[in-house]
């Protein structure tokens, strides 16, 4: 009888290595809660920087993400537009950017992205009031609305205005802000 107890010593031993030190029982199973300062980043915000980074697609499942915990908010609808432009996915982009100002009609990004996308499909005349209409809706603080829309203006009237070679590119200012910038 006396040699149980030393059996039972290894196993005793066995239990107390899987003890964290706050006493809590540690193991295969992931912990019941998350403590504030270990919460994940939000979907958001890492779809922005990985936009910044040129990683497109990534940026587009990280939105995605962020729409099953913020919903579908004109931001995130823009922010998924703008994405799937820079995958060359217009017509997507073009849908979820007129969805974006359904959703929030008085969202200056929103009509500046979806301006973007007009451009890019040669809808000039549509462009310039999607563009006149974000310069509005943020009262012309935004030098890169204005920018957007003096171009579309300029190549509405003057259809030659533009180079031949046209690579229009967004180039993202801020939280949800773009700007058309022209290679030659």
């Amino acid at each position: 009888m006396m040699r149980r107890p030393v059996a039972l010593l290894p196993l005793l031993a066995l239990l107390a290595a899987c003890t964290a030190p706050g006493g809590e029982v540690s193991g295969p199973f992931a912990p019941a809660s998350v403590p504030a300062s270990e919460q994940a980043v939000d979907g958001l915000v890492v779809g922005h920087r990985l936009m910044a980074a040129g990683e497109h697609e990534l940026a587009l499942k990280s939105f995605l993400r962020a729409t099953a915990e913020h919903g579908a908010t004109a931001e995130i609808l823009s922010s998924i537009g703008s994405a799937n432009l820079r995958l060359g996915r217009l017509n997507q982009a073009e849908g979820l950017l007129r969805e974006a100002v359904e959703t929030d009609p008085d969202y200056p990004a929103a009509w500046n992205n979806l301006g973007v996308v007009l451009m890019e499909r040669g809808k000039v005349p549509e462009a310039a009031q999607a563009f006149h209409r974000a310069f509005a809706l943020d009262s012309g603080r935004s030098v890169e609305i204005r920018d957007n829309l003096a171009l579309a203006l300029a190549k509405k009237g003057n259809p030659s205005y533009a180079p031949a070679q046209n690579n229009f590119a967004l180039v993202r200012r801020g939280t949800g802000d773009f700007l058309i910038r022209t290679d030659p």
